[in-house]
Order: structure tokens, then C-alpha cells, then sequence
């Protein structure tokens, strides 16, 4: 199972990290175990250069994003500056290319505001959906989408899954471990990481 996560200009940096975190962890776990399946977790950003997270913290990725198209599972986080980030074309571009792949089933998932790139991908319009709890009117507004679901860690659609604020990425990403791998190995790696999984 390969998963990316994709990183570009001030992107916030527990969006990206937790998930990362957990699907290494979880690798690690089933690399204990002996198991022949992994999930291989890689960054990624558009040209494949290092971005400044929010904050300033560099991040230097593993490739580029049309060098992981091949991947199973697109992770998009979240940035403070939503205006900044829809109106990267390119950036909304890759990730409605990704997830629009012929012949090919691919799951993108977003952390916070990073489904605010999603809907501008056109990959949220008449599922249920989150993000943070500041942003959830907003984001129905600007897209004219049904109200977001509130008080709730992610809600998954089968392809798109959306995840509420920072970090209730890991509990996506720890939901996605259990919908790929089963809830033993969900439930072993939030141990291993020290944390309280809310898994409703």
C-alpha cells in the first residue's frame, strides 16, 4: 500500500507529520509481525524540492508528486492560508489528476483545510465531509456544498476521506490502517505511538 503526502508552501506541519507517523509506524509494526504487506510512505511535492511548512520548519520530500502517481493513497494537509493554496492551479491540478487516474481506484484523503483543496479539485460536492471546526461554514459557503459534518474526527466516502483539525489526521490515518489492514494492527500502532485513538 503506498501512501504520499504531499507538501507544498506553509503547509501545516501536525497535518502532514501524524499521518506520516502512523503509516511508518504501522510498516514497522507489520514488519515485526513478518507480514509481506507494508505500506510504503513517502512525501511528496509538486517538483520534488524541499517547501517551508508553516511556521518555517524546511521539509525536504522523498520525490515528486508525478513521480508517485503510481500510488495507492494521496494525503493532502491543511495550510492557515486557504486563499494561498486554492489558487495554486498547478497544486489543485495534481491532486484532481491523481484522483481522476483511468482505470485506476485511488484514495485522497485530507487533513483540515486540506479539503479545501479537494473541493476546489472538485473531489467534494454532494458526500459528507469535514474539516476544522472554524472552517466548516466557510468552506460550505465558498463551495456550495451541504453542511460539513461537525463534532466528528473524519468521515470517509470510499475514495475521498476528510478529516477535521490537525490532529485528527492520526486518527484518519489510524481509521485508514484499520479500513487496509484490519483494526488489531489500528489499534497496536496507536499504542506504539502513545495515542488515545477516538475512533467514532
Amino acid at each position: 500500500m503506498n501512501v504520499a503526502i504531499l507538501l507544498y508552501r506553509d503547509v501545516d506541519l501536525l497535518d502532514s507529520g501524524g499521518p506520516y507517523e502512523v503509516f511508518l509506524t504501522a510498516s514497522r509494526l507489520m514488519a515485526r509481525d513478518e507480514s509481506e504487506n507494508s505500506f510504503q510512505v513517502r512525501t511528496v511535492t509538486l517538483d520534488g524540492q524541499p517547501v517551508p511548512s508553516y511556521g518555517g520548519m524546511g521539509l525536504i520530500p522523498h520525490t515528486s508528486l508525478q513521480e508517485a502517481m503510481s500510488s495507492d493513497v494521496l494525503i493532502v494537509p491543511g495550510t492557515i492560508d486557504i486563499e494561498l493554496a486554492i489558487a495554486n492551479e498547478e497544486l489543485v491540478q495534481a491532486i484532481s489528476l491523481f484522483a481522476n487516474q483511468p482505470g485506476n481506484e485511488k484514495l485522497v484523503a485530507s487533513v483540515c483545510t486540506g479539503a479545501f483543496l479537494l473541493a476546489q479539485a472538485g473531489l467534494v460536492n454532494d458526500s459528507d465531509w469535514t474539516t476544522h471546526f472554524e472552517d466548516i461554514d466557510l468552506m460550505a459557503d465558498r463551495f456550495d456544498l451541504k453542511p460539513g459534518q461537525k463534532d466528528t474526527r473524519w468521515v470517509d466516502n470510499g475514495n475521498v476521506v476528510t478529516a477535521a483539525g490537525l490532529s485528527s489526521g492520526i486518527d484518519m490515518a489510524l481509521h485508514l490502517v484499520e479500513r487496509f489492514y484490519g483494526l488489531d494492527l489500528a489499534e497496536r500502532t496507536a499504542k506504539q505511538i502513545e495515542y488515545n485513538w477516538i475512533r467514532a
